[in-house]
């Protein structure tokens, strides 16, 4: 019903057909205005939406995530920290691309952005759980990330100018699966429930219905 991927531009005819005999109807494009400006969606056999889902790129606002991220002491929690600022500062967005699932036209519906592990993993992540997928099981899927994007994260070490950089490509390309873990507890203990999130970020109850139905029946 759902299918998360990286950028869907790296597709190539074959596996165009391949999408389109899946099953899929609608593209969900996640990127930043940005990124869909340099690489806007070519003549595709489906529909394409997009929505910014981090919003706008906020250098200041984000630098002072990342200082107060670094803080946290740990890699998971400074993964999470990063993960749950996004959720409630773009709640409305994140509502909105649950809706874009919902409301699709029939068949299955290809979410993604750029690497398909952060953005859509979270908007994944999300589904999940409103479909009454455990908590764990929603971690091992978005742990499966890390396996799956494991030859360009291989590429951009062996491309790294220093140590130092290779540091850092380690630490933002794992995708353990305590931090989502540690997401969904705190979304949940906050707000109750991934439903009870959504409603507060504007998604109807009509909405959360239809996005079940797409993923339950």
């Amino acid at each position: 019903r759902v299918v998360r991927a990286d950028s869907v531009r790296k597709l190539r005819h074959a596996g165009w057909e391949a999408a389109v005999g899946y099953g899929i109807g609608r593209v969900v494009d996640l990127r930043w205005h940005d990124e869909l400006e340099a690489d806007p969606p070519g003549d595709l056999p489906v529909e394409v939406v997009h929505v910014s889902l981090f919003g706008t790129r906020e250098p200041e606002r984000w630098a002072v995530v990342d200082e107060r991220a670094a803080a946290t002491g740990d890699d998971v929690a400074e993964k999470a920290y990063i993960y749950m600022d996004a959720l409630e500062h773009h709640r409305r967005h994140f509502a909105t691309a649950i809706g874009l699932v919902a409301d699709a036209p029939p068949g299955a519906v290809l979410v993604h952005c750029e690497g398909g592990k952060d953005r859509t993993g979270l908007v994944s992540a999300i589904l999940l759980r409103l479909a009454g997928v455990s908590p764990r099981d929603v971690a091992a899927d978005y742990a499966l990330s890390e396996t799956y994007l494991a030859p360009r994260h291989e590429r951009w070490l062996r491309e790294a100018a220093d140590e130092a950089e290779r540091a850092q490509i380690r630490k933002w390309t794992t995708t353990p699966a305590p931090v989502m873990l540690r997401v969904l507890e705190q979304v949940e203990h906050r707000h109750g429930s991934v439903a009870a999130y959504l409603r507060s970020a504007g998604a109807t109850d009509g909405v959360l219905e239809r996005a079940l139905a797409r993923l339950r029946d």
